[in-house]
């Protein structure tokens, strides 16, 4: 007996009842998505602190007694830890501002004439000499002269610094987001589980989950934490020295670590200026060779720390901080690697789950 064959009617309705199912769910994501947009890079920053940070919170948790307490406890430090450097720099800046005016307020800032084979330079010598030669005898008319130019680089230096000062206060209250994530670290893990389970399935899930987790940590310290360590060496040799602003130079050493960039960039100016004032002295050598070798160090501490405890070989991780920094900045820094990661991982585990090769049968066989 052959079965009835259904109505097209029926079927274009069971497809119209499907398209209005998925249309209605992409309107209610979508929709979702707008309105957790402003949100999504305070949440993800959250959420990268607690994963790096929850190891830390198990270990308080045991002598405190309490999630809440530890976690608690983690911000704070955290805070204050932040907090310090940008006193120090503010008040820093503050002081220089404030000696800057007393300089001028009492006519003591003189500028050099500039010597008269300023002008023989090639390209930009006359120009240079000309500019220069005002600045040293006519200050202030140089100064209305270029008023114009000065507001606007003076408006796009106070934009970048707003910027820094609300990329700042996002930092900590992710902080303090992330406080609250660590104190429920537990249901967080589970939920993380079983979200990666629905999506991965029974046997993938747990293990992208891991993967994840141990991604975000690896980054943490084989970028965050080998750029602070960099940061207390060559700023350590900084203040011994004597170098003026050894602060300042440290913080920035710290940032172009962050964003994978070698610290020469700061070490190698700073070593000149020191051969150039002190001299090849003992002390000068000396602190040329630390601080050249020191700004060089994350070069061995990232092949050893980058990829620890992560099942994916270390130039996948760095390939995908680097791809990261570049694409989304900062942050990408630490999705860049988890993406690259467990696209890594699903590429090998499909590439493995071949099916075997069939046999041919016995019967099936020619005789030679």
């Amino acid at each position: 007996m052959q079965p009835t064959p259904l109505p097209d009617k029926v079927l274009s309705r069971g497809l119209l009842d499907v398209l209005i199912r998925a249309g209605l769910i992409a309107i209610l994501v979508i929709s979702c998505y707008q309105i957790f947009r402003p949100f999504l890079d305070l949440m993800l920053w959250s959420m990268i602190l607690a994963i790096t940070l929850y190891p830390l919170h198990g270990m308080l948790r045991g002598r405190l007694g309490s999630d809440a307490r530890a976690a608690s406890l983690i911000v704070l430090i955290a805070i204050a830890i932040l907090l310090i450097p940008v006193y120090l720099l503010g008040d820093s800046v503050a002081e220089s501002i404030q000696k800057s005016i007393t300089v001028i307020k009492n006519e003591a800032f003189h500028i050099p004439p500039p010597a008269d084979s300023v002008a023989s330079w090639p390209l930009v010598g006359a120009t240079l000499h000309g500019f220069w030669l005002q600045a040293a005898t006519d200050l202030t008319g140089l100064l209305q002269k270029v008023a114009p130019q000065l507001k606007g680089v003076s408006l796009t230096v106070l934009g970048k610094l707003a910027g820094v000062g609300i990329g700042f206060l996002m930092f900590i209250f992710a902080l303090l987001i992330a406080g609250i994530f660590m104190a429920y670290g537990a249901n967080g893990s589970h939920s993380a589980v079983q979200i990666a389970t629905r999506v991965a399935g029974a046997e993938r899930g747990p293990q992208i989950a891991e993967l994840c987790t141990a991604t975000i940590r690896a980054v943490a310290q084989g970028v965050v934490g080998i750029a602070f360590i960099q940061m207390l060496l060559v700023g350590g040799g900084f203040v011994v020295m004597g170098i003026p602003g050894a602060g300042l130079l440290a913080l920035a050493v710290l940032l172009l670590g962050i964003m994978q960039l070698p610290a020469t960039l700061i070490t190698i100016p700073v070593i000149a200026f020191v051969f150039a004032t002190e001299g090849a002295t003992a002390a000068s050598i000396a602190f040329a060779i630390y601080t050249f070798v020191a700004g060089m160090v994350d070069n061995v501490l990232k092949p050893l720390l980058l990829a620890r405890g992560v099942a994916v070989p270390m130039p996948v991780i760095l390939i995908g901080a680097l791809g990261g920094m570049v694409t989304s900045g900062i942050i990408g820094l630490f999705i860049g690697p988890v993406l690259l990661a467990v696209g890594y991982q699903l590429f090998w585990q499909w590439v493995d789950d071949q099916p075997e090769a069939a046999t041919p049968a016995a019967d099936d066989q020619q005789p030679t």
